[in-house]
């Protein structure tokens, strides 16, 4: 069966169960993401259904990333995985079964 071009790189089995746990205290680096002029590394300290937001180093100050479009990388249970914010645009306590479950908006 054919690929459609925009149809993201499915996600390993591994990176879907890390991906369904919590994401809030991960690193994060953000290479590029929609309004943001360049990249972006810090902490998630907070999460919606279609944004992000990230303490920068210092804790000075706070970001906050549109999901739609993101791409860059988290560090989970010591592990760095690819961030692609379209594959995460849910709730975040519908994340779990979604991308375990196979819920509704089934991940491929």
């Amino acid at each position: 069966m054919p690929t459609h071009p925009e149809t993201p790189n499915p996600l390993s089995v591994p990176e879907r169960e890390a991906l369904a746990g919590e994401l809030i205290g991960g690193a994060v680096s953000v290479r590029s993401a929609p309004g943001v002029r360049g990249p972006v590394a810090g902490t998630i300290v907070d999460e919606t259904l279609s944004t992000f937001v990230v303490e920068l180093p210092g804790g000075a100050r706070t970001v906050r990333l549109a999901k739609r479009g993101l791409e860059g990388s988290i560090v989970l249970e010591g592990r760095e995985l690819p961030l692609r914010g379209d594959l995460l645009r849910v709730r975040p306590e519908d994340r779990t079964k979604r991308l375990l479950a196979g819920g509704p908006r089934r991940y491929r």
